[in-house]
């Protein structure tokens, strides 16, 4: 009997009290069988701009949560978390090289997708909403500036506690999006991957004609694409086909 061939493979590090990420990465695949998702977890449970937040986030961390991972056998490993958004890039560039030297596996993390997508696709401008306090945000529209990145305006929802952030009703985030969306960016961005944003997307770019990406939408699709499987529907963000 020939063999079929086994399913592509997704190791994602999970913030500890994200409730987002794995069930809506699941609805983002829908019926496809050519995907599985493996989790592990390290701990987070708040974002501030505090060395008690930030430590949440090291590279150590990353690296024993990607070798357990790594025993699934999976294809990709992603660091399914925007922190990198306020510490910075090369954080998280430093947490690639290091999960795929102790591993042998290619990575990314949420941030670094974001970044490709924005390479992808030409994006210079955006509009940022998030669940973050004010000053997260404007940490992260640095982080942007030097990225080569624009933010033309931005929402804070005024949340610490990580695991709040997926009780913000998906309708809520349509008014602040459509403020942004006035300012003509060149996309939305919603920054956050225990934040449900993505089952207002396709709503979004109808209504205001511009791309929409959700931070687990777009780590999902940097995964599928750096495994070589297909992309995401269109209804998950026009720019993730």
């Amino acid at each position: 009997m020939m063999a079929t061939a086994r399913p592509t493979r997704i190791g994602m590090i999970v913030p500890s009290s994200n409730t987002c990420l794995e069930p809506m990465s699941y609805r983002l695949l829908g019926d496809r069988e050519d995907v599985t998702i493996h989790s592990t977890r390290i701990p987070v449970t708040r974002i501030a701009l505090d060395s008690g937040s930030d430590q949440q986030f090291d590279v150590k961390g990353m690296r024993n949560a990607a070798e357990m991972l790594a025993t699934a056998d999976v294809d990709v490993i992603a660091w399914n978390g925007t922190s990198g958004s306020w510490l910075g890039p090369e954080h998280d560039r430093e947490i690639v090289a290091e999960i795929t030297a102790a591993t042998d596996i290619p990575a990314t993390t949420s941030t670094l997708a974001y970044l490709d997508a924005f390479e992808a696709s030409g994006i210079k401008t955006i509009g940022l909403v998030t669940p973050y306090t004010a000053d997260v945000n404007l940490q992260v529209i640095e982080r942007y500036k030097e990225a080569g990145v624009q933010v033309t305006g931005h929402h804070a929802l005024g949340l610490i506690d990580n695991e709040s952030f997926a009780r913000v009703a998906p309708s809520d985030l349509v008014g602040p999006s459509l403020e942004l969306a006035a300012q003509s960016p060149d996309a939305l961005v919603y920054l956050c991957t225990n934040l449900y944003a993505a089952p207002i997307v396709a709503d979004i770019e109808n209504q205001a004609h511009i791309p929409a990406l959700d931070s687990v939408a777009v780590t999902l699709w940097r995964c599928l694409q750096i495994a070589g499987a297909p992309l995401l529907s269109p209804r998950w963000g026009k720019l993730l086909t």
